[in-house]
């Protein structure tokens, strides 16, 4: 198929990107740079600039290389900063789907995988998390997200826009050449190799006084790839399903001690770790049940133990140590 792929130049989305190109597709990746790092983007990808905002540039696009789905990342995502700017995060992650949905509608383009997130959640009530948990977002990243979800079963009814959206946990790990590289950098496992690989090697745990094992708090990590390979395998049978939520896990979780351990294991280095106070809205267990995906389309997360995790990750931190490097544009 002729697939846009939109926030191709971030982390999850480069991966897609490039996993469907290696399943022979045709793939055109549309990236405004904001957050995103054109080296994410495989040779055999067609970049464009562009924002979704953009209805009409988007549109041409469409047209020119006759698209045939949409797989849309394309989004404002660092949750603190969501708080502090809630407008950015409801004009790019709102507006700017309501103008990418626009043109789906226009051109009859009738399938589209939507990147949600297990913030739509909120604090959980019973754990692992299954798609029927009630939603309850803390943060506007979380709530933009879910106003999307919301707004898609009413574009399917009106439109016939066949619909998914995939609400994963932890991204972690990397393939290939491709990696985690934010800026500022917020996720754990980065932080943690930052700190494997830095001359002091001082990582802070942001509390140990949970009701867990080790007191510390207990996340699900999926490996990017089982994360592209979800949305690739819903994509194939989207007609059929017309419209879904999945969650996207491993359905296991580790303590952050324990995966402290566990880079400390992989990249020979014994870390200076210090506690800190807790962050507010951190719930002490978050866990997928990604049960739903297996049955109906029998996923299963193949990469996603926390060593070949954490292994993957460390090989390209190693091969980049600066990440991208400095060609990066920031969060506007």
């Amino acid at each position: 198929m002729n697939i846009l792929v939109t926030g191709a130049a971030g982390y999850v989305g480069g991966v897609c990107a490039a996993e469907l190109v290696k399943q022979g597709h045709s793939v055109v990746a549309y990236d405004n740079l904001t957050q995103g790092h054109r080296q994410a983007v495989v040779d055999q990808v067609q970049f464009v600039r562009g924002d979704i905002a953009d209805t009409e540039k988007l549109k041409r696009v469409c047209k020119k290389h006759q698209i045939e789905a949409v797989m849309h990342f394309a989004a404002s995502t660092l949750v603190e900063g969501s708080v502090r700017n809630p407008h950015l995060f409801y004009r790019n992650n709102v507006s700017g789907t309501i103008s990418l949905l626009e043109v789906l509608a226009e051109l009859k383009i009738q399938r589209l995988i939507f990147s949600s997130s297990a913030a739509v959640y909120g604090e959980p009530k019973s754990v692992p998390i299954r798609e029927d948990h009630p939603t309850s977002p803390v943060n506007p990243y979380g709530e933009t997200k879910l106003v999307i979800e919301r707004a898609l079963a009413w574009y399917h009814g009106a439109y016939g826009i066949n619909c998914a959206a995939l609400r994963y946990f932890n991204a972690a790990g990397a393939t290939g050449d491709l990696g985690e590289d934010h800026r500022p950098e917020t996720h754990l496992l980065p932080r943690l190799l930052a700190a494997a690989s830095g001359p002091e090697g001082s990582f802070e745990i942001y509390g140990d006084d949970y009701p867990t094992a080790d007191g510390t708090c207990v996340r699900d990590f999926v490996h990017v790839l089982d994360i592209a390979q979800a949305h690739i395998l819903v994509l194939r049978f989207l007609p059929k399903l017309g419209l879904r939520i999945y969650n996207v896990g491993h359905g296991k979780g580790y303590s952050i001690r324990a995966v402290v351990k566990t880079v400390e294991e992989i990249a020979g280095r014994k870390l200076d770790v210090r506690v800190g106070e807790r962050r507010p809205g951190d719930p002490a267990v978050l866990v997928a049940s990604a049960r739903k995906l297996h049955r109906e389309l029998r996923w299963e997360a193949r990469h996603s133990d926390l060593k070949t995790l954490i292994r993957s990750a460390w090989a390209w931190k190693q091969k980049h140590p600066k990440g991208y490097g400095d060609n990066f544009q920031k969060e506007r």
